[in-house]
């Protein structure tokens, strides 16, 4: 009897062995996010809303792929007559190679979260920076381009991506701010030479600074965004890696982890400073997604919305 897709989450030996493992599954799974974790991700609720809104009979699935397993899961999807994916960590930069094509922005991101599925290869492109500017819009009424960021974990795959597309928007300064300074003077670096090339007329500062409240005490002031974009926070009892004291009520606070409250926010609500979190990112991301696989539809945007906010309020 054939059911339909549920949230069990898929195996590389599954995709070995596809027509046994989701042969009668309904219906007919072409989507998937892959990761390792991924268990925890939001992903399948939101398309799977999508897809049905618009009158498209398949699944999104949940794929558990370890690294040394991923060229092996890129072979699986065309054979397996997949149509796209989403990547998460660890996957976004270590599926480049196995790509027939890559989008010039995610060339310059450096890492790819979608893939199409077509002519039997895989074509990455990047859709975390503009999801975030369209969450940064949605959220605060603000564009992105005219706020001043603070780009906290700026020496991650998500940091940097993020504060390249500050860059693209035209950001007039960046403030870098990772435990590890030397990753952050090192993506500075990179980020000017960007910013030569995209803004040749223009003057974009970028600058590193200290975590600690010393150093960036003068940083916070000039920063009217703080972009939140490591990992510290998805687990309870987890430090903020922004000081609390300088916090204030004129502060933008985005905390790209959405699987639980942060301390960042919860110190950021207590003097009264606009919050959000990844979840609207998320939603963005997977927006622009759809409409990369299918190019001729309009991502039902607040269907996705609900489908999110149930799924996380479970």
């Amino acid at each position: 009897m054939a059911v339909r897709a549920s949230p069990h989450v898929y195996t590389i030996e599954d995709l070995r062995h596809w027509e046994n493992a989701a042969g009668d599954v309904l219906p007919a799974i072409k989507f998937a996010v892959i990761g390792d974790p991924v268990a925890h991700s939001a992903s399948p609720p939101m398309h799977m809303a999508a897809l049905a809104a618009c009158g498209i009979d398949y699944s999104y699935v949940r794929l558990h792929i370890h690294a040394n397993d991923l060229p092996e899961a890129a072979g699986l999807l065309v054979r397996n007559g997949f149509w796209g994916a989403n990547l998460t960590i660890p996957h976004k930069a270590s599926i480049i190679p196995l790509l027939v094509t890559v989008d010039p922005r995610a060339t310059l991101f450096g890492v790819v979260n979608t893939v199409a599925i077509r002519e039997g290869g895989l074509h990455g492109y990047n859709t975390d920076g503009p999801g975030l500017a369209r969450a940064i819009h949605a959220d605060f009424g603000a564009s992105l381009g005219d706020l001043c960021p603070l780009v906290l974990g700026a020496g991650g795959g998500a940091g940097r991506a993020i504060a390249i597309q500050c860059v693209i928007e035209g950001c007039k300064r960046i403030t870098l701010v990772n435990r590890t300074q030397s990753k952050a003077e090192a993506l500075a670096v990179q980020l000017r030479d960007i910013a030569r090339n995209l803004h040749p007329n223009g003057k974009i500062q970028i600058e590193c600074a200290s975590p600690e409240s010393q150093g960036l005490g003068r940083h916070s002031t000039e920063s009217e965004l703080i972009l939140q974009c490591s990992s510290l926070g998805m687990k309870e009892g987890d430090a903020s890696p922004f000081p609390a004291e300088l916090l204030t009520s004129n502060h933008l606070v985005y905390d790209t982890i959405y699987s639980r409250p942060t301390r960042l926010l919860e110190d950021a609500q207590s003097v009264g400073a606009r919050t959000s979190d990844g979840l609207s990112m998320l939603l963005h991301q997977g927006a622009l997604a759809f409409e990369i696989w299918f190019p001729d539809k309009e991502a039902p945007l607040q269907i996705m919305k609900q489908a999110l906010a149930q799924a996380v309020s479970k």
